[in-house]
């Protein structure tokens, strides 16, 4: 088996194993899910790969690095460049309310400056693999969404009466996988009346009429905000 082969196959593996971990998170509701997890095992295997065969055409005949230069680094800047694109990717991430958004951006902002150093490792191969890894994770997960990755990262808020009725108009779209709950406040006034205010995604897929005209359905509905 070739070593490019062999490379490939290690990565493809790593991109498996994240994504078996993504899977486990994204079931039960984390940030950080399939995309995620299998974008960053397949750009570290990557990484691990540059490190230890993208250097070797710089080799002399007596095994050190630049013939004729003594104590030089030729991994100095690769590895520098590992660090500094993760302060890139720490911009992109932020909260919204409840929710964690960027982490698969951030994620692929790393992966592709793996590429960018297999590309200049004279790594092509390897290089291409991971970016055609990566886009049909993208694609694929966009297509096929599973737990927190099926719902929307927009919040939508509502405060309703706290009545039987609303609670199990509530929890019949819960349970129909349409709403997936984020926060959840019962304020109660000076008479002892209860008001839920709800803090939930929506699924991907409905569209924003249809969810208005779900909304506004819900028996003992205050307010709402999209």
């Amino acid at each position: 088996m070739s070593l490019t082969v062999e490379c490939i196959l290690r990565i493809l593996l790593a991109s498996f194993l994240g994504a078996a971990v993504g899977y486990e998170r994204t079931k039960r509701m984390k940030e950080a899910g399939v995309r995620t997890h299998s974008i960053i095992a397949a750009a570290s295997a990557l990484l691990m790969i540059i490190s230890k065969y993208g250097f070797a055409d710089l080799a002399g005949a007596d095994g050190t690095l630049f013939p004729g230069t003594r104590g030089a680094d030729a991994a100095r800047i690769a590895a520098q460049v590992v660090s500094g694109v993760s302060f890139l990717g720490i911009g992109v991430i932020f909260r919204n309310g409840n929710t964690v958004k960027g982490l698969t951006t951030a994620a692929g902002i790393w992966a592709t400056s793996a590429v960018g150093m297999a590309i200049g490792a004279g790594m092509y191969v390897i290089g291409i693999t991971l970016i055609a890894i990566v886009v049909c994770i993208q694609l694929l997960f966009h297509h096929f969404s599973i737990g927190s990755d099926a719902y929307s990262e927009n919040d939508v808020n509502i405060t309703a009466a706290a009545t039987p009725e609303f609670k199990s108009w509530y929890q019949a779209a819960v349970e129909q996988k349409d709403f997936q709950t984020t926060a959840v406040r019962l304020d109660r006034d000076e008479a002892g009346k209860g008001a839920y205010t709800i803090t939930f995604r929506v699924r991907r897929g409905i569209t924003a009429p249809e969810l208005i005209s779900r909304l506004e359905t819900a028996p003992d509905l205050i307010s709402y905000a999209l």
